[in-house]
C-alpha cells in the first residue's frame, strides 16, 4: 500500500493504477450514510474505538484515518461512498463495492440511488459475502451485478450463484487449490471467478496458472508492472476480459 487503506488518497492511487477494477468496503453510520470501511470497527485505522455503526457522519468524519500510516498523511477522514463515486465518475476505471454484513432492501437502495445519480452504474459491481444482500439487490436495482464472496465454494457454483443472483464468484486460494476442477465448473456455469487478496508475485502466478479471471490485490501498480514484465506479448496477458482489481 502507499497510503492509508480506504481514504481518499489510497483510492485516487488506485484509480490511476493498472488496475481495471477498484475495491473498496462500504458500511453504514448510525445516521444511515454509506461510508468506506474494512473492519467493523475504526480501531485500527482511525485515531477512534468502537464500531462503525455506532458512530454518527458528522463524528466519524471527524475522526484521522491515516497517522496511523504515516505523518504525511494526518487528517486524512473516513470517507463516504458518495465522495468515492464523485471521483470514480471521471476515471476510466470500475469499482466492486463490498456491502459488509447484511442489508436490507432499503439500505441496498442508499447505494444502488447513489451509483445512479453519479452515472456510473455500468461502472460498478457489487459484492457481498451475503447472500440476502445480493437478494436484496436484486429486488431494487437488478441491472447492478453482483458478485457472491466466499471462502469456499462447497456443491454447484452455478446453483449458489443462481440463489444469489450473483455473475461471478470471488473466493480464496485455498478454495482453488483445494478443488483443482473449481475454475473449470465455474465457467461451465457461465460465470466469472476471482481470487483474493494476493500480494506477491508468487501468488499472483499461481493465479494465472489456475486459470481465475481476476485478482484482488492490495499492490495494483506492482501487479501491473508484473504482468507487463512476464507477459510481453499483449495477446498472452492474463485477465484480458476480467479484472485486475486494487482493494
Amino acid at each position: 500500500m502507499v497510503a492509508p487503506e480506504n481514504t481518499l488518497e489510497a483510492l485516487g492511487h488506485a484509480l490511476n493504477s493498472a488496475a481495471d477494477y477498484v475495491e473498496t468496503d462500504v458500511q453504514l453510520t448510525a445516521d444511515g450514510i454509506p461510508v468506506l470501511m474494512h473492519d467493523w470497527t475504526v480501531d485500527r485505522t482511525t485515531d477512534g474505538t468502537g464500531p462503525v455503526w455506532a458512530y454518527g457522519y458528522d463524528e466519524l468524519s471527524s475522526l484521522d484515518a491515516g497517522s496511523w500510516f504515516g505523518d504525511e498523511f494526518a487528517g486524512a477522514t473516513v470517507p463516504t461512498l458518495e465522495e468515492f463515486l464523485n471521483l470514480l465518475r471521471w476515471s476510466t476505471k470500475n469499482a466492486i463495492l463490498e456491502l459488509k454484513g447484511s442489508w436490507t432492501d432499503g439500505q441496498v437502495t442508499l447505494v444502488a440511488d447513489l451509483i445512479a445519480r453519479h452515472g456510473v452504474s455500468d461502472h460498478v459491481i457489487i459484492g457481498s459475502f451475503d447472500i440476502m444482500t445480493l437478494q436484496a439487490l436484486q429486488r431494487v436495482s437488478p441491472e447492478l451485478p453482483g458478485m457472491l464472496i466466499v471462502r469456499e465454494i462447497v456443491g454447484d457454483p452455478g446453483a449458489l450463484a443462481a440463489a444469489a443472483g450473483a455473475v461471478a464468484l470471488v473466493t480464496s486460494k485455498k478454495a482453488i487449490t483445494q478443488d483443482p476442477e473449481l475454475v473449470q465448473r465455474v465457467h461451465d456455469a457461465g460465470l466469472g471467478i476471482l481470487i483474493y487478496t494476493l500480494n506477491d508475485s508468487e501468488t499472483w502466478s499461481d493465479a494465472v496458472s489456475l486459470g481465475v479471471d481476476g485478482i484482488v490485490t492490495d499492490r495494483p501498480a506492482e501487479l501491473g508492472q508484473w504482468i507487463a514484465h512476464e507477459f510481453t506479448d499483449s495477446d498472452d496477458r492474463p485477465f484480458a476480459n476480467g479484472i485486475r482489481a486494487a482493494s
